[in-house]
């Protein structure tokens, strides 16, 4: 394949696309490159003041930008419910849904203000229940859907019979945990799309090594100094931009003959950088026995259904 940038983003206009934690990072370079393929987006956060100045940033580089800020907190139930709702009532197809926003291995355990362990709750089960009560739109418009999951999926493990990691919590171990889940939802919400006729086209994508600021938002500040030492430098020489980390979902979510269950990532050394391309998918994420489970478990823990 050759080189793809946001230059090979076929036109979007007239589609609708939502992104969840799009007031920074990678999800404001995934909302910078349709915008500027000429889709509307919305930028779906927690933060106000940054969500506006993602907007204003956005329409300083396209004047013409259809963009706008919904309040909408991955770590209550009730935000995704009350932005569903205004969703609904708008009544327009959804095309593209970006399930990125996310934490990244708090040093403690926190929880959810639905008592959810904090990476699990916010990197998984909100998306799950979002995607869930948005399925009549994105139904509609036959949508690319695409979770955010990580090259730290390898080395995760489904904890069924504690999800919540109520017992035993370690921050990586956690959070490998949570993008593994991801992976798993996108190949089982394409297999129940396929069964089910809901014509969507549900993928994943992963930035490989990418310089956000997510490690601002998860490890604590007394957690282990060696480790916060590396990183920065780990992201230097291994690492790439945040644009860069972007292109995978943009790929996902825009480029022609894209399939179901396919996931996408850096085509570099171990997939922390390089141009996108399709990703390695580790073979506890094909379990299809354990993603059934899973989804049955996340049904009962959020109260949403599939219908």
């Amino acid at each position: 394949m050759t080189t793809w940038t946001t230059s090979s983003i076929p036109d979007q206009s007239g589609k609708l696309a939502i992104i969840t934690g799009a007031t920074g990072g990678l999800g404001l370079e995934t909302a910078l490159g349709l915008v500027g393929a000429g889709a509307e987006v919305i930028l779906a956060g927690r933060n106000p003041t940054k969500g506006h100045n993602a907007e204003a940033l956005i329409r300083q580089k396209y004047r013409s930008a259809k963009v706008r800020f919904e309040l909408a907190d991955m770590a209550s139930l009730k935000s995704i419910e009350q932005f569903v709702d205004r969703m609904l009532a708008a009544g327009r197809p959804i095309d593209i849904l970006v399930n990125n926003a996310g934490i990244m291995a708090p040093h403690d355990r926190g929880t959810t203000a639905d008592g959810f362990e904090l990476q699990l709750g916010t990197n998984y089960l909100s998306h799950f229940a979002l995607t869930a009560r948005l399925l009549p739109l994105l139904s509609a418009a036959k949508a690319r859907v695409i979770q955010l999951s990580s090259f730290g999926h390898r080395t995760g493990t489904i904890q069924l019979d504690d999800l919540n990691y109520e017992q035993g919590y370690k921050a990586f171990p956690v959070y490998s945990q949570s993008k593994l889940a991801m992976l798993m939802f996108a190949l089982e919400l394409d297999r129940r799309s396929n069964a089910n006729g809901w014509g969507m086209t549900s993928v994943a994508a992963h930035p490989g090594f990418a310089r956000t600021d997510l490690f601002a938002n998860g490890p604590a500040p007394d957690a282990n100094i060696v480790f916060r030492a590396i990183i920065p430098v780990a992201k230097l020489i291994m690492g790439q931009s945040a644009a860069a980390g972007a292109l995978p979902t943009l790929m996902a979510a825009t480029m022609p003959g894209v399939k179901g269950g396919q996931y996408f990532g850096p085509q570099g050394f171990k997939e922390f950088k390089g141009r996108p391309g399709l990703g390695k998918i580790e073979s506890q994420a094909l379990d299809a026995g354990v993603a059934s489970k899973l989804w049955t478990l996340s049904e009962g823990l959020t109260g949403v259904s599939f219908r």
